[in-house]
């Protein structure tokens, strides 16, 4: 194997940066040149690729995004599109694909090369942290600390003003933000999908007299749970008990930005690493990850198919010490 190309696609995230230059550094030493993909699928398609060495990577260890950019391509869907794509890559003398990114982005890879046969290994480049095959997702760390930072600082707010916050988290499809931020944030109530029984909890919160004469709460909701966000959910709480002073902050994609943790620039660079090492290894159609401190090969099927949940353990825990 000569040459390989390496791209982002899907939702960006902390540590993608850090994630490239480990990627370019590593196959250099292998003596494998390395070309990044712009835009990722959408870029494979129109060709929009850079020769990459060790000085193009300089300086990009503690910058936040991915400087190869990402985009959400419709015509990879269609076998035309991939067609296209996999044009480009011969014209490039691209042999395999180092793809850095979530479900979606494994799901290309996949079908990249059942029709065309060229060599995939994925990277779980992802905030919510709900990639199977790996403990954490790069970015996640990050994501985590800012969210953490925030309420920290919305916490004095509330008590200043008596008031209940209710702050909205990112996690369409998973808790993991939303249940650590809520633990370490010290959250009177946490709202996830996973948990179908938050709302009867909160309601119950609210219910006992000491909670509702309480100088202020905090309540992290994830933006995929049931009651359909902190707006939605504020109505709710404002009909049962219209006495409470109730506000909503948002975080969104604040939570994507800024430069990645110290925890997530080494998760990054050991995944880059280890991607090479699966290439070198022949290994093909697989994500690479870190489970109990160690490289872990997961195939895309299971990757994809198999969904990662929240601790319940941790769950109950958060209801305990939330009283």
């Amino acid at each position: 194997m000569k040459k390989i190309g390496v791209y982002t696609s899907g939702g960006d995230a902390p540590g993608m940066n850090a994630c490239i230059r480990a990627v370019v550094r590593t196959a250099i030493a292998n003596d494998i040149s390395v070309v990044g993909i712009r835009r990722g699928y959408e870029g494979m398609i129109a060709g929009d690729m850079i020769d990459l060495d060790s000085r193009s990577v300089a300086n990009i260890l503690q910058r936040g995004g991915t400087f190869l950019k990402t985009a959400r391509s419709e015509e990879f869907r269609t076998p035309e599109g991939r067609a296209k794509a996999m044009e480009q890559l011969r014209k490039r003398g691209i042999e395999a694909l180092v793809c850095i990114g979530g479900n979606g982005s494994y799901a290309g890879a996949l079908k990249l090369n059942e029709e065309h046969g060229i060599p995939c290994v994925g990277i779980p480049g992802t905030i919510d942290n709900d990639l199977y095959g790996t403990d954490f997702t790069i970015g996640y760390d990050t994501a985590v600390n800012t969210a953490l930072d925030a309420i920290d600082r919305i916490r004095d707010t509330a008590d200043s003003h008596d008031r209940v916050f209710l702050v909205e988290v990112m996690g369409r499809d998973s808790g993991f933000i939303g249940l650590d931020v809520g633990i370490a944030g010290g959250a009177e109530g946490i709202m996830i999908p996973e948990d179908k029984e938050d709302i009867g909890k909160l309601l119950t919160h609210f219910s006992q007299e000491d909670r509702r004469t309480k100088a202020f709460s905090i309540i992290v909701v994830a933006e995929g749970e049931p009651e359909g966000g902190a707006a939605r959910l504020a109505t709710r709480l404002l009909a049962e008990y219209p006495n409470l002073d109730i506000r909503t902050t948002i975080l969104g994609h604040i939570q994507r930005g800024g430069s990645p943790t110290a925890r997530d620039r080494i998760l990054a660079s050991r995944l880059g690493y280890e991607a090479i090492q699966a290439l070198q290894k022949g290994l093909k159609n697989i994500a690479v990850g870190i489970i109990n401190g160690y490289a872990s090969y997961t195939s895309f099927e299971h990757a994809i198919h198999n969904k990662k949940s929240v601790s319940h353990e941790l769950l109950r825990m958060a209801e305990v010490l939330s009283r």
